[in-house]
């Protein structure tokens, strides 16, 4: 347990921020959910996350027993953000753990791809994670330690066809980890990060994604959201070794957990995967 330790998470208002933050509170864990809960980017082909959506994290943070304060920023604006932790000091005391999780995607061919496609999944994947860090590092700090986990992607350690921005900030975010993690080690903070597969969020399970898949394979897709669902579920079954589609946030907020507890203390610099095991198939 955590004796009432402090977590933030970014893009709690639903998906892996919203499991991981249930998942601190069932741990003991005060928990602050941070989020845009507005429109990120109109490039986005997925509706954006809403207060609601945030708030309805808080209710399942009280109903896990944890406390909870919720709070909007965009992580692009770093005085917002350094505004967003202040909230969460005069609340809770101080910061101990940040899971910096918030992030966007979107697909289109570089030959096609406008510039706030571009733009907005660099500027909010990389330099908000990057932000955030800046601005939470200096209160682990002062707390003497603490843990740092950013959620990068499967698609941050290969090639993505069609999704040349979201792997760039992906990869990114997995070199911004390891030279945190070499400059914060003398504080006694750990830097690691997630890798998620395939998440049934909002921000899979639409159809430029399913698109996605089902060109990676070779194929044409129909353009009818239903048909090519299933046509991309199958594909995915058969390239999982554990023969799934998507994977359930519930299954990867243990992971985060685990990286903030005390029996990871010795745990820095590298990367812990859940992806139902298309691990396999990345080289190292």
């Amino acid at each position: 347990m955590s004796d009432g330790r402090v977590a933030v998470v970014t893009g709690a208002a639903r998906g892996i921020g919203r499991a991981t933050a249930v998942a601190f509170a069932r741990a003991g864990y005060r928990v602050a959910g941070a989020d845009i809960a507005g429109l990120a980017s109109a490039a986005m082909d997925y509706e954006p996350a809403t207060r609601e959506d945030l708030d309805r994290t808080g209710e399942l943070v009280h109903e896990a027993g944890g406390q909870w304060l919720p709070v909007v920023f965009d992580q692009r604006d770093k005085a917002a953000v350094r505004a967003g932790f202040a909230q969460v000091v005069e609340r809770f005391g101080g910061v101990d753990v940040v899971f910096a999780n918030a992030g966007v995607q979107g697909f289109a061919p570089l030959l096609e791809m406008s510039d706030a496609l571009w733009h907005d999944q660099i500027d909010i994947n990389l330099t908000g994670t990057a932000n955030v860090l800046r601005v939470a590092a200096p209160l682990l700090v002062e707390r003497g330690g603490g843990r740092i986990i950013i959620t990068s992607s499967t698609q941050g350690q290969h090639g993505t066809l069609d999704g040349s921005g979201y792997s760039a900030s992906k990869w990114g975010l997995i070199g911004l980890m390891k030279s945190a993690a070499l400059e914060l080690g003398r504080y006694g903070i750990t830097v690691n990060a997630l890798v998620p597969g395939l998440i049934d969020t909002a921000l899979t399970r639409h159809e430029d994604r399913y698109a996605q898949i089902i060109r990676t394979g070779g194929n044409d897709p129909t353009g009818d959201d239903t048909e090519d669902e299933r046509t991309a579920a199958d594909a995915q079954r058969k390239k999982l070794p554990l023969g799934i589609p998507w994977i359930e946030p519930e299954d990867v907020a243990p992971l985060v957990v685990f990286l903030a507890s005390e029996e990871a203390r010795m745990v820095s610099g590298t990367s812990f995967a859940a992806t139902g095991g298309d691990s396999a198939n990345v080289t190292a």
